[in-house]
């Protein structure tokens, strides 16, 4: 896998897990420390009264302690991802990246443990004597047949739930997938022929939960390195793998490919040949899962079997087969309710839970999340994407449910769907909130042009564009200053191929950017010998003529200078969508307790009520393209009338304007912040706000208000920010600030190119370039 990465990616991921501290993990406090009352309930003396009361009543840890909320992620390191047997400590950095997707996804707290064990004996010893810390233990990247027998002894001696994620994860999405494709292929399971490519671990857990939901052992034949596994064979042959060896002369994977109705590859890339596909039957489902390369490219297969279903492990085709669809919400279905184990009722629960959300009608968040196209059920959506935000909602009511009907859980919730209900609280708090747009950036990536080409974040952000496929880049700078550093940064990137480049110094356009210029500026005062000068220096404002002009899509500068001074050169030459005044801008920072966006962090210093209905209403329609639904407080040191100060008179016109113009949003004020963070503080003060629940924009009186607020939440909420993302111009263009990291220009770039698709596309006038014009969206 290592071997497969650019030399950007590993020196970026090493930097990644080195800075600004070791690792991806840290723990936190989540009481008070502040004195010594606070010492002495934590510790001594106090504590004494939550050990007696777990020692009188062992049910008491789930409530006094993290247990029921902390999760073990456990390996020996000896099948790690596509690395193979690389030892315990080689492995912490992938067990920590597990408990990182635990607790994005699903809230769950987890230690990883590496253990230098290979035999089954201690290693199950060792597992097992863990149980008084966990709530349930999740084994990983433990090689088979060991993995088989390490779970099979520790779910007989454990009362927790004890999880091999490499089996049964994979599994649960195989055995959803299978269902819904021999839906619509009109396939009874019972009646379908099974082969499967490869015998290990996930592959023997699929054929299981297949059998447990009806496929019939007869219909399955299995292969593996050494070929068909047949009754009488010896070689590489292990208990497990013999309940599915057949009385059959075949011998290899062409011999019983024929027929075949559903193919699954857990083995290796190019196993299943092109001409094999010519024998499956009809409607066949191929699912090729080994990664990176699969057992047959999607686009091959597609090509010889049009008919085909196809699902792969990789995410850069339909139908990805990815275990984070799953482990978090069934680990949290099962925590909630004090699960002793996680059993076969549960893991169907699951896989029907996954099915069902796929062939459901895609939501308007959903829609929205994935550039407004709904994503029907069908072939090439056969099960849902891993950051549908639905899966929780979903996947963790159905397993605990299963859980408590299957006599398993320690703590039935009364309310089944009042904690379905409760899980709400956990979709959007994912740290995954720029995933969607990434996705439909791929889609269809647009040219962006970056302003200061030649900075080295805007190269190392370059690099990771070009290879996600996120957009088009172009550089503004001096073709010999970018040489270099792309070759002294260790970077891959070549001009023509990867990006294109203005150089300001010799570009052939440089006579037309100067004309273009005086078209537009000419009567603000710029002469000609002016307009010479600036197209030869101002990067910003050759970046702006180029959008202009309609040679790039979206423009991204500002890493240097004056944000006032870039603003001036996007409103002059790109010019504002129509009935637009003046620019805003609205940040976007992610926090552990979810996404908010605020504005205007950085153009209108002390707008009008007018003013901040229009932004108000812009900054909404930006929201949904993150798949979220805007809910607007307007801020302020007043809450709902118990200040008649100017400010507060403000911003509750602001209030009666935005309900008037579009009386569909969620919004309401003039509140304190705290009062927009909690629909109870809000209730005490004014019972039935039409804002329900957290407000996630949240609109400020004043420019200082609202970068001081920014500014604090980055620092102090230890908060991922994303921005600014300037709203107004007629074509996407964003000012960016000098502390911006490379990361940060990445993220930037996808909301530009996503906001590039939206628009409408450009006239093209006699000649062939695109004209000027005002763009809306």
């Amino acid at each position: 896998m290592a071997d497969n990465m650019s030399e950007d990616l590993k020196s970026g991921a090493l930097v990644y897990h080195r800075l600004p501290r070791p690792g991806k993990l840290e723990i936190q406090a989540t009481k008070p420390l502040g004195n010594q009352r606070d010492l002495a309930l934590a510790y001594s003396p106090g504590v004494a009264a939550a050990c007696m009361a777990i020692h009188d009543d062992p049910q008491e840890a789930a409530t006094l302690t993290i247990r029921q909320n902390l999760v073990a992620v456990l390996t020996n390191g000896t099948a790690v991802l596509g690395l193979g047997d690389i030892g315990p400590l080689a492995s912490k950095p992938v067990m920590e990246g597990k408990a990182v997707l635990f607790k994005k996804f699903a809230g769950i707290d987890v230690f990883d443990i590496e253990v230098a064990e290979t035999d089954v004996e201690k290693l199950v010893d060792v597992v097992c004597s863990l149980e008084p810390t966990f709530g349930g233990i999740n084994l990983e990247d433990i090689k088979a047949p060991e993995c088989f027998e390490v779970e099979e002894r520790c779910r007989a001696r454990m009362n927790i739930p004890v999880f091999h994620d490499d089996q049964h994860g994979t599994a649960i999405i195989v055995a959803a997938a299978v269902l819904n494709g021999l839906e619509l292929a009109g396939k009874p399971l019972s009646d379908v022929r099974i082969v499967t490519s490869g015998a290990g671990a996930a592959a023997i857990a699929c054929l299981n939960l297949l059998v447990s939901l009806g496929a019939k052992r007869e219909n399955i034949v299995v292969t593996d390195i050494k070929g068909v596994v047949y009754k009488g064979r010896t070689e590489l042959m292990d208990r497990w793998k013999e309940v599915y060896a057949q009385e059959t002369e075949a011998r290899t994977l062409a011999d019983v490919i024929a027929g075949t109705d559903v193919f699954i590859g857990l083995s290796a890339g190019g196993v299943l040949k092109p001409e094999y596909l010519e024998k499956m039957a009809e409607n066949p489902l191929i699912m090729a899962l080994a990664n990176p390369y699969p057992e047959i490219m999607p686009d091959l297969a597609q090509e010889k079997r049009p008919d085909a279903m196809i699902c792969t492990g990789r995410s850069d085709f339909p139908n990805q087969v990815n275990n984070v669809l799953c482990f978090p919400y069934i680990f949290r279905g099962a925590l909630d309710v004090g699960a002793t184990s996680i059993n076969e009722e549960m893991k169907k629960a699951a896989v029907k839970a996954i099915a069902a959300l796929a062939r459901e009608t895609p939501s308007d968040v959903v829609a929205r999340a994935y550039g407004g196209e709904a994503r029907p059920f069908g072939p090439r959506s056969l099960i849902p994407s891993p950051f549908d935000p639905r899966l929780i909602l979903r996947i963790a009511p159905a397993v605990a449910k299963a859980a408590m009907d299957s006599g398993v859980a320690g703590r039935p919730v009364a309310n089944i769907q009042a904690y379905a209900e409760s899980l709400d609280r956990f979709v959007h708090r994912s740290g995954f909130i720029m995933k969607p747009l990434f996705t439909k950036a791929k889609e269809e990536p647009k040219r962006v042009i970056y302003a200061e080409g030649e900075d080295e974040r805007v190269l190392r952000a370059v690099q990771a564009i070009v290879e996600d496929g996120v957009a088009k880049p172009i550089l503004v700078g001096r073709q010999r200053v970018i040489d270099t550093r792309i070759k002294r940064f260790g970077l891959s990137l070549r001009q023509g191929e990867d990006f294109e480049l203005i150089d300001p110094e010799d570009d052939p356009r440089y006579r037309k950017y100067v004309q273009t210029y005086l078209d537009v500026a000419g009567r603000r005062g710029i002469t000609p010998d002016a307009a010479r000068t600036v197209v030869r220096t101002n990067t910003t404002v050759i970046g702006a003529i180029a959008v202009h002009r309609g040679e790039a899509d979206a423009l991204i500068c500002g890493l240097e200078g004056r944000f006032e001074t870039r603003l001036r050169a996007i409103r002059d030459i790109i010019g504002l969508n129509p009935g637009v005044t003046e620019c805003a801008a609205m940040s976007l920072i992610v926090t552990k307790k979810g996404a908010y966006f605020l504005a205007d962090t950085h153009v209108r210093h002390d707008p009008t009520a007018e003013e901040i209905c229009e932004v108000a209403i812009a900054c909404a329609s930006h929201v949904t393209r993150f798949g979220l639904t805007p809910k607007i407080a307007l801020l302020s040191h007043s809450d709902f009338g118990q200040s008649d100060s100017a400010s507060a008179r403000k911003m509750r016109h602001a209030l009666a304007l935005i309900e008037r113009r579009a009386p569909d949003l969620q919004v309401d004020g003039e509140m304190q912040a705290d009062s927009a963070m909690s629909e109870l503080v809000r209730d005490r003060v004014l019972p039935g706000s039409r804002l329900k629940g957290a407000a996630n924009v949240l609109v400020f009186p004043n420019l200082d208000a609202a970068n001081i607020a920014f500014q604090f939440a980055k620092v102090l909420a230890d908060a991922l920010p994303v921005g600014p993302l300037l709203i107004g111009p007629s074509k996407p263009a964003h000012i960016l600030t000098p502390s911006v990291t490379a990361r940060g220009i990445v993220n930037i770039t996808a909301a530009a190119v996503v906001e590039a698709q939206s628009r409408a596309p450009a006239r093209v006038e006699e000649g062939g370039e695109a004209g000027v014009g005002m763009i809306s969206e």
